[in-house]
């Protein structure tokens, strides 16, 4: 079971999450993050980190967010591996807890 980033990543983009990585799992797209499931080793370091808190254990999901499983499947492989931690999006406050921002996701 792996750890899924969910909804409210999206147009917020902290990346705290990285940086506590040890297997550099996390993949960066232009306005979310995604955890790739064949690298994460469950270790649950990520998800305290995550200022939005957006990351999830794959079982404890928030009901609604269950598309985030197969989302961060597909896009971690094709996005790169981020390791360092970058400033967030400029926005990221006003962006972070608002409901409905699947159809904001820059693919």
């Amino acid at each position: 079971m792996a750890f899924v980033v969910t909804e409210n990543c999206i147009k917020c983009k902290f990346t705290d999450c990285v940086d506590v990585c040890p297997v550099d799992c996390f993949r960066e797209g232009p306005n979310f993050l995604v955890i790739d499931p064949d690298e994460c080793i469950d270790c649950t370091l990520c998800e305290p980190e995550c200022p939005a808190n957006a990351i999830f254990a794959e079982d404890e999901l928030p009901e609604g967010q269950e598309i985030f499983i197969e989302l961060n499947a597909e896009l971690s492989k094709k996005w790169p591996v981020i390791t360092d931690v970058k400033p967030a999006l400029p926005d990221a406050d006003e962006w972070n807890g608002k409901p409905s921002k699947v159809d904001l996701l820059e693919k």
